[in-house]
């Protein structure tokens, strides 16, 4: 049966931006969730603010508080981070836990200026079962943002996807994971979903025309698969990519498959891929749990590019080779050992807002 779309779509032909594009804002959530980092929560508001603080020099920052209370308390820090509150709007909305990547909606643009924010359907990672308030943020968000929602659906059904899972070239290309998409039994987002609906709705909803498969992601990673702590574009035809040398590592041959994979890929233009690796960090070990530490968890902004840092010797060689991708942005480091506890860091926790696009 071919895969239909559920009427009406889009009344444009999208085009999902990279994160290097203009952007309006960043989105972050002031952390709520204590037992994200259980036994280790009172490091991490601190690390939020100092995120909040470097994007907030350059660009406006949208904070999600989910009390009156979280809202004070969040000014009072940024007020003694000596953050730029001018540009920190703080809105009161009640979350479960606040991961901004995964549940806010992906813009899209098109061609006469037109723009849209696309809702993907929130369940918590088809894993944990706090996420009803997480997923009514994306109406709140565009009513307060001014943003046109739709709802994606595919074959009469609502598409459950988190940001995580996916990264755009802003010229049609997607990365995404096999283990997080089409793994038949773990984490099933969208049971019954084939490789061909996946890439057909995407082209329907994102107007992706080119979808680059990976295997899996890695270690400790609770989401099974996400995409953006294993590989990112850093420009419309280059990627940086995680590796990971010793054979001993759990990390080791999945990031060499991975590898393996995008040998040879070409982009629409015919152009070859460029591939340019970067390392992992040791492994973040905290009460016998393996986290998923990776340098490839950084947010683009206007400015700059966060990057997480691990107190580890590979910090400054990811900092040196995110540096050489982005000429003309601040690389900056972002401790995050204790970030990593939650099962994510800066990537994770933060969403772009496009600027609206040019009207033709």
């Amino acid at each position: 049966m071919t895969p239909v779309a559920l009427k009406p779509a889009l009344p444009f032909p999208p085009r999902l931006p990279a994160e290097w594009e203009p952007q309006r804002a960043v989105h972050i959530a002031w952390p709520v969730n204590t037992a994200d980092w259980p036994g280790k929560y009172a490091p991490v508001p601190w690390a939020v603010c100092e995120i909040i603080r470097h994007i907030a020099e350059d660009e406006e920052v949208f904070l999600a508080a989910a009390t009156e209370r979280h809202a004070e308390t969040a000014r009072r820090c940024l007020r003694r981070a000596e953050a730029n509150l001018s540009n920190v709007q703080i809105t009161v909305f009640p979350l479960d836990r606040g991961w901004m990547r995964d549940i806010s909606p992906l813009w899209v643009h098109g061609p006469g200026g037109e723009s849209a924010a696309v809702r993907f359907s929130f369940n918590g990672w088809a894993k944990y079962d706090n996420h009803r308030l997480d997923a009514q943020w994306p109406p709140f968000m565009a009513r307060k943002r001014g943003h046109r929602l739709v709802g994606a659906r595919w074959n009469g059904k609502a598409v459950f996807m988190e940001g995580g899972a996916l990264d755009p070239n802003g010229a049609g290309a997607l990365l995404v994971t096999e283990e997080c998409l089409l793994d038949p039994v773990t984490q099933r987002r969208n049971p019954g979903f084939s490789r061909q609906d996946y890439e057909a709705l995407f082209a329907e909803w994102l107007g992706i025309s080119q979808v680059i498969w990976l295997g899996k992601g890695i270690a400790g990673d609770d989401t099974h698969g996400h995409v953006d702590d294993i590989c990112r574009f850093v420009n419309p035809r280059t990627v940086v990519l995680c590796r990971e040398p010793s054979g001993g590592d759990a990390n080791h041959a999945p990031l060499e498959e991975n590898r393996e994979r995008l040998q040879g890929v070409r982009l629409g233009d015919g152009r070859a891929l460029e591939v340019v690796e970067l390392p992992m960090p040791a492994p973040v070990v905290f009460d016998g749990m393996r986290l998923p530490a990776s340098y490839a968890n950084f947010l683009i902004t206007n400015a700059k590019v966060l990057v997480p840092t691990f107190n580890d010797a590979n910090d400054r060689k990811a900092l040196g080779i995110l540096a050489e991708c982005f000429p003309g942005r601040e690389v900056v480091g972002i401790h995050a050992v204790d970030l990593v506890w939650g099962l994510g860091t800066v990537h994770c926790l933060t969403h772009e807002e496009p600027a609206a696009p040019p009207r033709a």
